[in-house]
């Protein structure tokens, strides 16, 4: 038996896992990839690749965001990306989201919960508390969308985002020294 040691670049080894199968696969003599569900059994990966593969599927979680409009928008997000990532990566229309990224130097990915929603979200640093004292509308259920990671609970959750936004680097920008 040999032990074999790998070192993954990749944060997420679940990812990990899946490219290493797909480059584990043999072409036939025909330049095909066989169509199986896993890798071939003679593959590095064969018995964990098989016996963690239902481990290995990614949890999505179904949110819905309501944007300034109005406007409803249910989407599928991966556990664990934080809203701002999901408002991104599916391309939600709402003007301004994450201007700084999610270096937590503005509030423009101010977010409204639902109270019993709010509640689960775990604590708020001292850092995004400053950066809701500058945003617009807040509420007692605020919070940063680049400050709340994606849970399994949140399956059907709705977030809000308020109807007016500020992004506090444009107005000391503006402002006079």
């Amino acid at each position: 038996s040999h032990l074999m040691i790998l070192k993954f670049p990749s944060r997420n080894i679940h990812e990990t896992i899946t490219n290493l199968e797909m480059d584990a696969r043999v072409e036939d003599s025909k330049g095909h990839i066989p169509s199986s569900e896993g890798p071939p059994l003679n593959s590095p990966l064969g018995s964990f690749a098989e016996t963690n593969r239902e481990s290995a599927q990614v949890d999505h979680v179904r949110l819905h965001f309501i944007n300034r409009d109005g406007e409803k928008y249910s989407v599928s997000a991966k556990e664990g990306e934080s809203l701002l990532e999901v408002v991104i990566k599916q391309n939600i229309n709402i003007d301004g989201f994450g201007a700084c990224e999610g270096t937590l130097s503005c509030s423009t990915c101010h977010l409204i919960f639902e109270k019993a929603a709010f509640q689960q979200l775990g604590e708020i640093s001292d850092d995004e508390l400053d950066m809701l004292d500058l945003a617009y509308g807040l509420t007692d259920t605020s919070r940063l969308g680049c400050q709340v990671c994606v849970k399994k609970w949140m399956d059907g959750l709705t977030v809000q985002v308020p109807t007016e936004v500020s992004d506090i680097r444009r107005e000391l920008e503006s402002s006079p020294a």
